[in-house]
């Protein structure tokens, strides 16, 4: 990559992660799946610049010591977003950011069925197939986090067809890394993934049946009020009341609005309608909220929720053949 061009690429992230609220803390050479080079920039709020410790997974923000919170962003040499809707989307992404980086942890997510999850080293851009499929892969894990420190985890190679790859405007992080996180959950929703101790990676197809070309959006579960109630509720339990050290949480993340078929403005309702239950606590912006007393006397029922989907995911099949009992 010519040094010109890494400039053009940093100015144009710095001058973005500005007008978002976010400082470049660093930024350093990588390489992406097939050894292309790519640039790793690591943000921050400009509030917590003055920080210098970085959380590690284990660790809770603020519970201790002053920590930065971050985030990285990889672009491949290639990706310039000067183009005005290239711009516009990197814009949003990077506004979302700064809204997760205010979460205790800003990449843990919940699951439909109840389980907590962070999303970790996934490799961008897209990458070619070298099976020879007519696909587009990126690598990642995503482990479960019920705060016993559990080793479940599962390894995923995320397949997009050349079909679905030309609703997306790029292969990078900005217009993809959404979209294949609730891909991720859909697929562990349907019982199609297992968390496991250690494991070769598991397939997570994205295809254009999570995509509705008609209304031009995307598909993965359609939801009523009450399961969003149900979900927001557990959210909140699990994210600031466990994981969080009692810290709020975002509740309008349009990420989740995509995943449960809604939008950032009924999750805004729902969330009113949690408080006036006086199951959470909203912050005076009413985006995020923490958990009442009330909230974290159901422990038990989310345990038990966490324990039946663990077990909704993990393949009968295998202790069928660990006892001798397959046909195969």
């Amino acid at each position: 990559m010519a040094m010109g061009t890494q400039e053009v690429l940093a100015g144009q992230v710095e001058a973005a992660a500005k007008a978002a609220g976010l400082v470049v803390v660093s930024s350093a050479v990588g390489q992406d799946f097939s050894g292309n080079p790519t640039t790793r920039f690591m943000l921050a709020l400009v509030a917590d610049h003055s920080k210098t410790q970085v959380p590690t997974h284990s660790e809770l923000p603020g519970i201790s010591t002053p920590v930065m919170k971050t985030q990285v962003l990889e672009l491949s040499d290639k990706f310039d977003f000067s183009r005005a809707d290239m711009l516009a989307e990197v814009g949003v992404y990077l506004g979302e950011t700064a809204k997760r980086l205010k979460n205790p942890q800003q990449d843990y997510y919940l699951t439909l069925h109840g389980l907590p999850l962070s999303f970790e080293k996934f490799t961008w851009p897209f990458h070619a197939s070298t099976s020879g499929a007519d696909t587009f892969l990126v690598h990642g894990e995503v482990h479960l986090q019920d705060g016993e420190g559990s080793p479940l985890h599962a390894k995923v190679a995320a397949s997009m067809t050349v079909t679905f790859a030309e609703i997306v405007k790029a292969p990078e992080q900005p217009f993809a890394e959404g979209f294949i996180y609730n891909a991720v959950r859909k697929t562990m929703d349907q019982g199609q993934l297992e968390l496991v101790k250690s494991g070769n990676r598991q397939p997570v197809p994205v295809t254009t049946r999570f995509y509705s070309p008609w209304k031009k959006r995307f598909n993965f579960n359609d939801t009523t009020e009450g399961q969003r109630q149900e979900y927001l509720a557990a959210k909140v339990f699990w994210l600031s009341g466990v994981l969080g050290g009692g810290q709020p949480v975002w509740l309008l993340d349009p990420r989740d609005a995509q995943y449960l078929n809604s939008t950032v403005e009924e999750l805004k309702k729902t969330a009113a309608a949690l408080a006036g239950e006086g199951l959470i606590h909203l912050a005076a912006d009413t985006e995020y909220a923490t958990p009442t007393e009330a909230l974290m006397g159901h422990r038990a029922q989310y345990a038990a929720e966490l324990a039946h989907a663990l077990a909704f995911i993990k393949p009968t099949f295998n202790e069928d053949m660990r006892g001798g009992h397959t046909n195969m």
